[in-house]
């Protein structure tokens, strides 16, 4: 990480861009969010941003981690949006680069609004989620004429700590659910699938998706916990449920993929 003089000053206009880096895979960045990165005065970038991105940044652009997983933060968001405030004022534009896409569970409306509240202009580059992205690698439709008319995603973990209402009412419908963020709740979500009798749907745990390194292991939902326990599955993944799990193929680039019935 770069050292960083927060109190020098410049002409420049202060503006911030959110830019949706994608899902990890460093080429599934959009071409608008290149741009912006090559054009930063600056740049804050999360822990689910890949730091192959970084290497795209003219030279001598300061660079900040502001990254927080797994309940660990680096910062907190009040710091964070503080930050690109200060580093707007001092230094000009502003990039902040975020896994995904900023404005799904990505707290990027948060950091707008306090952004142009402080009177900092902003402007959004939309990212590729790992929500549809991550399935669609592993020849995972999240939708499909006569099996899925539609999908639910879900944060598993609320501001709270606590598992989402959302997902009671999911397991209630035929659509495909997608859950981010919900590894630590797996057996809470196991229960509330079973409890309304979706004992064999099949469901898919897909592990650092994009990645040389990912992993996914193919269940049903009364067989999901042991198979991520047993194949040490963890954070961060996705987690899908549904009818369309039974259309996964295995990509030739993917070393591991764990069937469990």
């Amino acid at each position: 990480m770069s050292k960083v003089l927060l109190t020098a000053t410049v002409s420049k206009v202060p503006q911030l861009t959110l830019v949706g880096a994608g899902p990890g895979d460093p080429e599934l960045i959009t071409l608008k969010g290149m741009r912006a990165l090559q054009e930063a005065d600056i740049v804050l970038y999360d822990a689910l941003a890949n730091e192959e991105l970084l290497q795209y940044i003219r030279p001598n652009i300061p660079k900040i981690y502001v990254g927080k997983r797994g309940g660990r933060k680096y910062k907190s968001q009040e710091e964070i949006n503080e930050l690109i405030v200060r580093c707007a004022e001092n230094y000009g534009h502003v990039v902040r680069l975020k896994g995904g896409d900023p404005y799904i569970f990505g707290r990027g409306h948060e950091e707008q609004t306090y952004a142009e509240a402080q009177g900092v202009s902003v402007s959004v580059v939309p990212g590729i989620s790992s929500v549809y992205s991550v399935p669609a690698l592993q020849s995972i439709p999240l939708t499909k004429r006569g099996v899925s008319e539609s999908f639910w995603v879900i944060t598993g973990t609320t501001r709270h700590g606590a598992l989402s209402q959302d997902v009671a009412l999911a397991a209630q419908s035929t659509a495909t659910v997608v859950i981010l963020m919900g590894m630590r709740q797996l057996s809470r979500i196991q229960n509330v699938f079973e409890g309304y009798g979706q004992q064999h749907t099949p469901v898919a745990i897909i592990q650092n998706g994009s990645l040389p390194e990912e992993k996914i292991g193919i269940a049903t939902v009364a067989t999901m916990v042991d198979m991520a326990e047993e194949e040490n599955l963890g954070s961060p993944a996705i987690i899908v449920i549904g009818e369309v799990v039974r259309e996964h193929k295995v990509p030739a680039w993917v070393k591991e993929v764990v069937q469990y019935a």
